[in-house]
Protein backbone atom coordinates (compact mmCIF):
# COMPACT_ATOMS: atom_id res chain seq x y z
CA UNK A 1 0.00 0.00 0.00
CA UNK A 2 1.68 3.11 -1.16
CA UNK A 3 2.28 5.92 2.39
CA UNK A 4 0.89 9.24 1.79
CA UNK A 5 2.62 12.06 3.83
CA UNK A 6 0.61 14.60 6.06
CA UNK A 7 3.15 16.89 5.65
CA UNK A 8 3.06 16.89 1.31
CA UNK A 9 -0.81 15.84 0.99
CA UNK A 10 -3.24 17.45 3.91
CA UNK A 11 -5.08 20.14 2.67
CA UNK A 12 -3.87 23.70 3.51
CA UNK A 13 -7.35 24.28 6.00
CA UNK A 14 -6.75 20.76 7.65
CA UNK A 15 -4.95 19.99 10.50
CA UNK A 16 -4.00 16.95 12.83
CA UNK A 17 -7.17 17.07 15.07
CA UNK A 18 -9.26 17.38 11.45
CA UNK A 19 -7.52 14.05 10.15
CA UNK A 20 -7.97 12.38 13.94
CA UNK A 21 -11.87 13.38 14.39
CA UNK A 22 -12.08 11.88 10.14
CA UNK A 23 -10.26 8.82 10.99
CA UNK A 24 -11.99 8.15 14.33
CA UNK A 25 -15.68 8.84 13.29
CA UNK A 26 -14.78 6.54 10.29
CA UNK A 27 -13.00 3.94 12.34
CA UNK A 28 -14.75 3.94 15.81
CA UNK A 29 -18.11 5.35 15.76
CA UNK A 30 -20.23 2.73 17.21
CA UNK A 31 -23.28 4.18 15.90
CA UNK A 32 -22.26 3.17 12.35
CA UNK A 33 -23.15 -0.07 10.90
CA UNK A 34 -19.92 -1.44 10.23
CA UNK A 35 -19.23 -0.83 14.16
CA UNK A 36 -22.17 -2.64 15.22
CA UNK A 37 -21.64 -5.27 12.85
CA UNK A 38 -17.71 -5.82 14.07
CA UNK A 39 -18.93 -5.56 18.02
CA UNK A 40 -21.39 -8.49 17.52
CA UNK A 41 -18.87 -10.06 15.70
CA UNK A 42 -16.44 -9.34 18.65
CA UNK A 43 -18.62 -10.34 21.42
CA UNK A 44 -17.83 -13.91 21.68
CA UNK A 45 -13.72 -13.61 20.26
CA UNK A 46 -10.54 -13.78 22.47
CA UNK A 47 -8.64 -10.60 22.49
CA UNK A 48 -6.34 -11.43 19.66
CA UNK A 49 -9.68 -12.11 16.95
CA UNK A 50 -10.83 -8.62 18.52
CA UNK A 51 -7.46 -7.10 17.24
CA UNK A 52 -7.73 -9.01 14.19
CA UNK A 53 -11.37 -7.35 13.47
CA UNK A 54 -10.08 -4.01 14.59
CA UNK A 55 -7.47 -4.03 11.78
CA UNK A 56 -9.31 -5.60 9.04
CA UNK A 57 -11.88 -2.81 9.76
CA UNK A 58 -8.99 -0.01 9.74
CA UNK A 59 -7.47 -1.68 6.44
CA UNK A 60 -10.98 -1.56 4.97
CA UNK A 61 -11.16 1.90 5.58
CA UNK A 62 -7.55 2.09 3.64
CA UNK A 63 -9.06 0.72 0.68
CA UNK A 64 -11.57 2.92 0.33
CA UNK A 65 -9.66 5.95 -1.77
CA UNK A 66 -7.23 8.22 -1.07
CA UNK A 67 -8.50 10.67 1.53
CA UNK A 68 -6.53 12.66 4.04
CA UNK A 69 -8.13 10.85 6.88
CA UNK A 70 -6.82 7.80 4.49
CA UNK A 71 -3.42 9.04 4.71
CA UNK A 72 -4.28 9.75 8.48
CA UNK A 73 -4.64 5.49 9.30
CA UNK A 74 -1.43 5.02 7.71
CA UNK A 75 0.59 7.81 8.31
CA UNK A 76 -0.25 8.24 12.19
CA UNK A 77 -2.29 4.89 13.45
CA UNK A 78 0.04 2.26 11.33
CA UNK A 79 -1.04 -0.99 12.29
CA UNK A 80 0.88 -3.58 13.21
CA UNK A 81 0.83 -7.48 12.76
CA UNK A 82 2.33 -8.14 16.28
CA UNK A 83 0.38 -6.83 19.41
CA UNK A 84 3.55 -6.91 21.19
CA UNK A 85 5.33 -4.05 18.39
CA UNK A 86 2.72 -1.83 19.71
CA UNK A 87 3.64 1.64 21.35
CA UNK A 88 0.39 2.78 22.22
CA UNK A 89 0.34 5.92 21.13
CA UNK A 90 -3.10 6.53 22.79
CA UNK A 91 -6.65 4.98 23.85
CA UNK A 92 -10.24 4.69 22.95
CA UNK A 93 -11.83 4.46 26.32
CA UNK A 94 -9.35 1.91 27.53
CA UNK A 95 -8.81 -0.03 24.50
CA UNK A 96 -5.82 1.37 22.41
CA UNK A 97 -5.97 3.07 19.29
CA UNK A 98 -3.74 1.03 17.42
CA UNK A 99 -3.60 -2.41 18.30
CA UNK A 100 -7.29 -2.43 20.79
CA UNK A 101 -5.44 -3.84 23.56
CA UNK A 102 -7.25 -2.84 26.70
CA UNK A 103 -4.83 -0.47 28.86
CA UNK A 104 -4.47 0.45 32.21
CA UNK A 105 -3.64 4.37 34.02
CA UNK A 106 -4.44 7.27 32.81
CA UNK A 107 -1.11 8.61 31.06
CA UNK A 108 -1.26 11.56 28.76
CA UNK A 109 -3.85 14.17 27.89
CA UNK A 110 -7.39 13.68 26.82
CA UNK A 111 -8.66 15.25 23.74
CA UNK A 112 -12.72 14.80 23.99
CA UNK A 113 -13.01 18.02 21.97
CA UNK A 114 -11.92 15.89 18.73
CA UNK A 115 -13.55 12.76 19.90
CA UNK A 116 -14.76 11.42 23.14
CA UNK A 117 -12.97 9.39 25.25
CA UNK A 118 -10.08 9.80 22.75
CA UNK A 119 -6.66 10.29 25.15
CA UNK A 120 -3.35 10.63 23.29
CA UNK A 121 0.13 10.07 24.70
CA UNK A 122 2.87 12.45 25.20
CA UNK A 123 4.97 11.00 22.45
CA UNK A 124 2.07 10.56 19.87
CA UNK A 125 0.83 14.29 20.73
CA UNK A 126 4.52 15.75 19.76
CA UNK A 127 4.49 13.53 16.74
CA UNK A 128 1.32 15.11 15.61
CA UNK A 129 2.59 18.69 16.41
CA UNK A 130 5.61 18.22 14.43
CA UNK A 131 3.41 16.64 11.64
CA UNK A 132 0.94 19.75 11.54
CA UNK A 133 3.64 22.25 12.37
CA UNK A 134 5.66 21.12 8.85
CA UNK A 135 2.32 21.18 7.01
CA UNK A 136 1.38 24.57 8.34
CA UNK A 137 4.70 26.67 7.99
CA UNK A 138 4.81 24.88 4.81
CA UNK A 139 1.90 27.24 3.72
CA UNK A 140 2.85 30.15 5.71
CA UNK A 141 0.23 29.59 8.72
CA UNK A 142 0.22 29.90 12.59
CA UNK A 143 -2.50 28.84 15.01
CA UNK A 144 -4.56 31.61 16.53
CA UNK A 145 -6.44 30.56 19.83
CA UNK A 146 -9.62 32.79 20.58
CA UNK A 147 -11.66 33.73 23.54
CA UNK A 148 -15.15 33.36 23.04
CA UNK A 149 -17.05 35.85 25.62
CA UNK A 150 -16.17 39.66 25.74
CA UNK A 151 -13.40 38.83 22.62
CA UNK A 152 -15.47 37.74 19.98
CA UNK A 153 -19.15 38.26 21.48
CA UNK A 154 -21.07 39.37 24.23
CA UNK A 155 -23.85 36.97 25.52
CA UNK A 156 -26.51 37.64 28.57
CA UNK A 157 -29.27 35.48 29.96
CA UNK A 158 -32.78 37.10 28.79
CA UNK A 159 -34.27 37.06 32.45
CA UNK A 160 -31.12 39.48 32.47
CA UNK A 161 -32.25 41.81 30.32
CA UNK A 162 -33.43 45.56 32.08
CA UNK A 163 -36.12 47.58 31.19
CA UNK A 164 -33.81 49.81 29.05
CA UNK A 165 -32.65 46.56 26.97
CA UNK A 166 -35.92 44.80 26.43
CA UNK A 167 -36.22 46.59 22.67
CA UNK A 168 -33.69 44.21 21.77
CA UNK A 169 -36.26 41.47 22.05
CA UNK A 170 -37.43 43.15 18.85
CA UNK A 171 -34.48 43.57 16.95
CA UNK A 172 -32.90 39.94 17.39
CA UNK A 173 -31.62 38.58 13.35
CA UNK A 174 -32.78 35.38 11.82
CA UNK A 175 -31.50 32.45 12.76
CA UNK A 176 -32.59 30.92 9.42
CA UNK A 177 -29.16 32.58 8.11
CA UNK A 178 -27.58 33.46 10.88
CA UNK A 179 -24.88 34.68 8.25
CA UNK A 180 -26.22 38.03 7.63
CA UNK A 181 -26.50 39.04 11.45
CA UNK A 182 -24.85 39.67 14.53
CA UNK A 183 -27.72 39.78 17.17
CA UNK A 184 -29.52 36.76 17.93
CA UNK A 185 -32.16 35.35 20.23
CA UNK A 186 -32.08 31.54 21.21
CA UNK A 187 -34.75 31.05 23.10
CA UNK A 188 -33.53 27.26 23.20
CA UNK A 189 -30.92 28.50 25.80
CA UNK A 190 -32.69 31.29 27.11
CA UNK A 191 -29.91 33.07 26.07
CA UNK A 192 -29.13 36.59 23.61
CA UNK A 193 -25.86 36.65 21.94
CA UNK A 194 -23.91 39.86 20.27
CA UNK A 195 -21.43 38.86 17.72
CA UNK A 196 -18.42 41.87 18.04
CA UNK A 197 -18.61 44.61 15.40
CA UNK A 198 -16.19 43.33 12.35
CA UNK A 199 -15.67 39.63 13.45
CA UNK A 200 -16.70 38.03 10.26
CA UNK A 201 -14.36 39.94 8.71
CA UNK A 202 -11.96 39.28 11.52
CA UNK A 203 -12.37 35.75 10.98
CA UNK A 204 -12.12 35.25 7.30
CA UNK A 205 -8.89 37.53 7.03
CA UNK A 206 -7.39 35.24 10.06
CA UNK A 207 -8.06 32.38 8.42
CA UNK A 208 -5.79 33.17 5.93
CA UNK A 209 -3.34 33.21 8.17
CA UNK A 210 -4.07 31.07 10.95
CA UNK A 211 -4.66 27.76 11.64
CA UNK A 212 -8.32 28.34 14.19
CA UNK A 213 -9.24 26.99 17.48
CA UNK A 214 -12.35 28.29 19.83
CA UNK A 215 -11.32 27.78 23.59
CA UNK A 216 -14.18 29.05 25.93
CA UNK A 217 -14.72 28.84 29.84
CA UNK A 218 -18.32 27.99 28.77
CA UNK A 219 -19.58 24.52 28.91
CA UNK A 220 -19.38 22.67 25.63
CA UNK A 221 -23.05 22.91 24.55
CA UNK A 222 -22.50 27.07 24.61
CA UNK A 223 -19.16 26.51 22.98
CA UNK A 224 -20.68 24.45 19.85
CA UNK A 225 -23.36 27.21 19.56
CA UNK A 226 -21.35 29.96 19.62
CA UNK A 227 -19.34 28.11 17.03
CA UNK A 228 -22.46 27.94 14.57
CA UNK A 229 -22.75 31.54 14.78
CA UNK A 230 -19.28 32.65 14.02
CA UNK A 231 -18.95 29.97 11.51
CA UNK A 232 -22.20 29.05 10.50
CA UNK A 233 -20.60 27.36 6.81
CA UNK A 234 -17.69 25.37 9.22
CA UNK A 235 -15.27 27.14 7.30
CA UNK A 236 -12.97 28.03 10.58
CA UNK A 237 -12.84 25.87 13.23
CA UNK A 238 -14.35 22.22 12.04
CA UNK A 239 -13.32 19.97 14.98
CA UNK A 240 -11.42 22.53 16.82
CA UNK A 241 -13.83 23.91 19.44
CA UNK A 242 -12.37 23.18 23.16
CA UNK A 243 -14.69 24.24 25.90
CA UNK A 244 -13.98 24.19 30.12
CA UNK A 245 -15.01 20.43 29.97
CA UNK A 246 -11.96 19.66 27.92
CA UNK A 247 -9.26 22.12 30.04
CA UNK A 248 -6.91 19.73 31.95
CA UNK A 249 -6.65 22.43 34.70
CA UNK A 250 -9.46 23.83 36.91
CA UNK A 251 -10.13 27.51 36.01
CA UNK A 252 -7.02 27.26 33.65
CA UNK A 253 -6.88 27.20 30.45
CA UNK A 254 -3.50 25.37 28.55
CA UNK A 255 -2.04 24.73 25.25
CA UNK A 256 -1.18 21.30 26.37
CA UNK A 257 -4.70 20.22 24.66
CA UNK A 258 -4.11 22.29 21.48
CA UNK A 259 -2.30 20.10 18.75
CA UNK A 260 0.16 23.20 17.94
CA UNK A 261 3.58 23.92 18.93
CA UNK A 262 3.44 26.61 21.12
CA UNK A 263 6.43 28.81 19.05
CA UNK A 264 3.83 29.02 16.45
CA UNK A 265 0.82 29.94 19.03
CA UNK A 266 -1.06 33.28 19.80
CA UNK A 267 -3.76 33.82 21.67
CA UNK A 268 -6.33 36.22 21.62
CA UNK A 269 -8.03 36.81 25.04
CA UNK A 270 -9.74 39.25 27.49
CA UNK A 271 -8.42 37.51 31.00
CA UNK A 272 -5.06 37.09 31.01
CA UNK A 273 -5.29 35.15 34.08
CA UNK A 274 -6.63 32.26 31.81
CA UNK A 275 -3.20 31.28 30.80
CA UNK A 276 -0.90 32.31 33.34
CA UNK A 277 1.45 29.71 31.76
CA UNK A 278 1.43 31.15 28.36
CA UNK A 279 0.92 34.96 28.83
CA UNK A 280 4.02 35.15 26.05
CA UNK A 281 1.61 33.79 23.59
CA UNK A 282 -0.88 35.88 24.58
CA UNK A 283 -2.38 39.26 23.05
CA UNK A 284 -4.82 41.04 25.64
CA UNK A 285 -8.17 42.14 24.39
CA UNK A 286 -10.28 45.03 25.37
CA UNK A 287 -13.71 42.91 26.60
CA UNK A 288 -16.88 43.55 24.83
CA UNK A 289 -19.37 45.13 26.84
CA UNK A 290 -22.58 44.83 24.70
CA UNK A 291 -25.29 43.76 27.40
CA UNK A 292 -26.14 45.79 31.26
CA UNK A 293 -25.07 42.34 32.45
CA UNK A 294 -21.90 41.98 31.23
CA UNK A 295 -20.84 45.63 33.24
CA UNK A 296 -22.18 44.29 36.21
CA UNK A 297 -20.47 41.30 36.04
CA UNK A 298 -17.12 43.03 36.23
CA UNK A 299 -18.44 45.57 38.63
CA UNK A 300 -18.66 48.35 36.23
CA UNK A 301 -20.99 50.86 37.01
CA UNK A 302 -21.66 52.62 33.42
CA UNK A 303 -23.98 52.57 30.97
CA UNK A 304 -23.81 49.46 28.71
CA UNK A 305 -23.79 49.54 24.54
CA UNK A 306 -27.56 48.29 24.66
CA UNK A 307 -28.60 50.91 26.98
CA UNK A 308 -26.63 53.87 25.18
CA UNK A 309 -28.19 52.35 21.86
CA UNK A 310 -24.53 52.25 20.56
CA UNK A 311 -22.00 50.18 19.45
CA UNK A 312 -18.17 49.59 19.02
CA UNK A 313 -16.85 51.05 15.46
CA UNK A 314 -16.62 48.57 12.79
CA UNK A 315 -13.82 49.85 11.18
CA UNK A 316 -11.71 51.15 14.20
CA UNK A 317 -12.50 48.72 16.55
CA UNK A 318 -11.00 46.64 18.70
CA UNK A 319 -11.38 43.62 16.28
CA UNK A 320 -10.21 45.71 13.27
CA UNK A 321 -7.11 47.06 15.07
CA UNK A 322 -6.08 43.50 16.71
CA UNK A 323 -6.32 42.23 13.22
CA UNK A 324 -3.40 44.66 12.01
CA UNK A 325 -1.28 43.13 15.04
CA UNK A 326 -1.90 40.07 13.76
CA UNK A 327 -1.14 40.65 10.16
CA UNK A 328 1.92 42.53 11.23
CA UNK A 329 2.95 39.63 13.48
CA UNK A 330 2.29 37.03 10.92
CA UNK A 331 4.28 39.11 8.50
CA UNK A 332 7.34 39.33 10.61
CA UNK A 333 7.37 35.47 11.38
CA UNK A 334 7.79 34.67 7.90
CA UNK A 335 9.65 37.87 6.07
CA UNK A 336 11.70 39.54 8.62
CA UNK A 337 13.02 36.78 10.83
CA UNK A 338 16.47 35.34 9.07
CA UNK A 339 16.85 31.86 11.58
CA UNK A 340 15.38 28.55 9.81
CA UNK A 341 11.71 28.68 9.80
CA UNK A 342 11.55 26.06 12.65
CA UNK A 343 13.32 27.66 14.81
CA UNK A 344 11.57 31.05 14.62
CA UNK A 345 9.17 31.61 17.85
CA UNK A 346 6.02 33.68 17.22
CA UNK A 347 6.68 34.85 21.33
CA UNK A 348 9.91 36.59 20.53
CA UNK A 349 7.82 38.33 17.69
CA UNK A 350 5.24 39.65 20.16
CA UNK A 351 7.89 40.58 22.54
CA UNK A 352 9.34 42.65 19.70
CA UNK A 353 6.52 44.34 18.36
CA UNK A 354 5.21 45.06 21.88
CA UNK A 355 8.77 46.52 22.71
CA UNK A 356 8.32 49.27 19.62
CA UNK A 357 5.16 50.90 21.37
CA UNK A 358 6.04 53.21 23.71
CA UNK A 359 9.82 53.54 22.26
CA UNK A 360 11.72 56.41 23.06
CA UNK A 361 8.94 57.08 25.85
CA UNK A 362 10.56 58.36 29.64
CA UNK A 363 7.55 58.23 32.32
CA UNK A 364 7.20 58.94 35.77
CA UNK A 365 4.76 58.23 37.87
CA UNK A 366 2.72 60.76 40.06
CA UNK A 367 0.35 59.72 42.89
CA UNK A 368 -0.83 56.21 41.67
CA UNK A 369 -2.69 53.94 43.95
CA UNK A 370 -0.08 51.95 45.12
CA UNK A 371 -1.69 48.38 44.01
CA UNK A 372 -1.55 49.68 40.49
CA UNK A 373 1.77 50.84 39.98
CA UNK A 374 4.11 47.94 39.79
CA UNK A 375 1.49 46.48 36.74
CA UNK A 376 1.31 49.77 35.26
CA UNK A 377 5.01 49.96 35.51
CA UNK A 378 5.60 46.57 33.85
CA UNK A 379 3.03 47.48 31.35
CA UNK A 380 5.07 50.44 29.88
CA UNK A 381 8.22 48.64 30.39
CA UNK A 382 7.15 45.69 28.14
CA UNK A 383 6.08 48.33 25.13
CA UNK A 384 9.34 49.63 25.67
CA UNK A 385 8.89 52.95 27.83
CA UNK A 386 11.70 54.01 30.73
CA UNK A 387 10.07 54.53 33.87
CA UNK A 388 12.25 56.65 36.27
CA UNK A 389 11.25 57.34 39.98
CA UNK A 390 12.25 61.23 39.62
CA UNK A 391 11.66 63.68 37.21
CA UNK A 392 14.76 65.06 34.95
CA UNK A 393 14.76 66.85 31.37
CA UNK A 394 14.96 63.25 29.59
CA UNK A 395 11.36 62.71 30.99
CA UNK A 396 8.63 62.81 28.26
CA UNK A 397 5.49 62.12 30.27
CA UNK A 398 4.32 62.37 33.97
CA UNK A 399 1.61 59.51 34.72
CA UNK A 400 -1.04 61.13 37.38
CA UNK A 401 -4.48 60.81 38.47
CA UNK A 402 -4.26 64.26 39.75
CA UNK A 403 -3.12 67.47 38.38
CA UNK A 404 -1.97 69.35 41.38
CA UNK A 405 0.67 66.72 42.45
CA UNK A 406 4.34 68.82 42.28
CA UNK A 407 5.22 66.46 39.37
CA UNK A 408 2.38 67.58 37.17
CA UNK A 409 2.92 70.72 37.54
CA UNK A 410 6.56 70.23 36.86
CA UNK A 411 5.24 68.66 33.62
CA UNK A 412 2.87 71.46 32.50
CA UNK A 413 5.46 73.72 33.13
CA UNK A 414 8.22 71.97 31.57
CA UNK A 415 5.86 71.50 28.15
CA UNK A 416 5.98 67.57 29.15
CA UNK A 417 3.02 65.59 28.51
CA UNK A 418 0.06 64.86 31.47
CA UNK A 419 -1.54 61.81 30.82
CA UNK A 420 -4.20 59.60 32.88
CA UNK A 421 -3.14 55.98 33.63
CA UNK A 422 -5.53 54.77 30.76
CA UNK A 423 -2.94 56.38 27.99
CA UNK A 424 -0.39 53.22 29.14
CA UNK A 425 -3.52 50.85 29.46
CA UNK A 426 -4.93 51.80 25.68
CA UNK A 427 -1.43 51.96 24.44
CA UNK A 428 -1.25 48.08 25.42
CA UNK A 429 -5.15 46.71 24.17
CA UNK A 430 -4.29 48.22 20.94
CA UNK A 431 -0.29 47.71 20.41
CA UNK A 432 -0.30 51.36 18.94
CA UNK A 433 1.13 54.40 21.02
CA UNK A 434 -2.25 56.90 21.59
CA UNK A 435 -2.77 60.45 21.36
CA UNK A 436 -1.97 62.05 24.40
CA UNK A 437 -4.64 64.83 23.69
CA UNK A 438 -7.35 61.67 24.47
CA UNK A 439 -5.95 61.16 27.49
CA UNK A 440 -4.90 64.54 29.07
CA UNK A 441 -5.23 65.69 32.74
CA UNK A 442 -6.90 69.03 33.64
CA UNK A 443 -6.35 70.92 37.13
CA UNK A 444 -9.33 70.70 39.02
CA UNK A 445 -11.00 74.34 39.32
Amino acid sequence: MTQMSLVTDSPVNSSSSDDFIAYLDSALDASSPDATQLSKEAENQDESETIRIKRRKVEGIGEAGGSTSQGFVEESLEVTVKEDACTHPGSFGDMCIRCGQKLDGEAGVTFGYIHKGLRLYNDEISRLRNTDMKNLLRHKKLYLVLDLDHTLLNSTQLVDLNSEEVYLLNQADSLADVSKGSLFKLDYMHMMTKLRPFVRTFLKEASEMFEMYIYTMGDRAYALEMAKLLDPKGEYFHSKVISRDDGTQKHQKGLDIVLGQETAVLILDDTENAWMKHKDNLILMERYHFFASSCRQFGFNCQSLTESKSDECESDGALARILNVLKQAHHTFFEELKDDLADRDVRQVLRTLKGEVLKGCVLVFSRIVHAMLPALRKMAEQMGATCLTEVDSSVTHVVATDAGTEKARWAVKENKFLVHPRWIEAANYFWQKQPEDNFTLKKKQ
